[in-house]
């Protein structure tokens, strides 16, 4: 199977709302910390250059939780591979994601977070595919709204591979 990917979203345009993205979340969170909790793996890249965004006071915890492995379409099943490292009770949680596709996970993941008493949980994704949504979950954050296509780069993989990539691109296969 052939991998061929086409730019959807240029890496310059990728900077420029985050950017905007950072000022935003800075002014909504002005005199107060942020604790960002980023999703492992696919949100590292976004969280970096986000957080280099955010003038006010950010903390860092991660989490790994999955419900694709190593497939384009989500199995249901979620699994946290990692949990926080940190105690989030009364703190203003911002859960960073790279895409939010049918909201299965992170429904699931805003559930668990708020029974751990944060005084705020907001969510902040890169992508958003509201097309693919089959569970409520509001996004406060939203970099870019995309059609329902397999998104690679910028944190984003395919079978672990294409994370690298500096830009957003699609990801079609055809047979060699």
């Amino acid at each position: 199977m052939k991998e061929n990917i086409s730019v959807l979203i240029d890496n310059e345009t990728i900077e420029k709302r985050i950017k905007e993205l950072g000022e935003q979340i800075s002014r909504d969170y002005e005199g107060e910390d942020i604790h960002l909790v980023g999703i492992l793996k696919g949100s590292v890249i976004f969280m970096s250059q986000l957080a280099k965004c955010i003038t006010v006071p950010v903390t860092f915890d991660f989490m790994s939780v999955s419900s694709y492995g190593n497939e384009t379409e989500s199995s249901g099943v979620v699994k946290i591979a990692k949990d926080l490292d940190e105690v989030i009770k009364d703190k203003n949680v911002l859960v960073v994601e790279d895409i939010v596709d049918t909201g299965r996970t992170l429904s699931y993941l805003l559930e668990l977070l708020k029974q751990r008493e944060p005084a705020d949980v907001k969510l902040c994704t890169l992508l958003d595919k509201p097309d693919r949504r089959v569970a409520d979950v509001h996004v406060d954050y939203t970099g870019f709204e995309i059609p329902d296509k397999f998104i690679v780069g910028y944190g984003l993989d395919y079978a672990q591979k294409y994370r690298n990539l500096p830009y957003i691109g699609i990801i079609e296969f055809e047979e060699e």
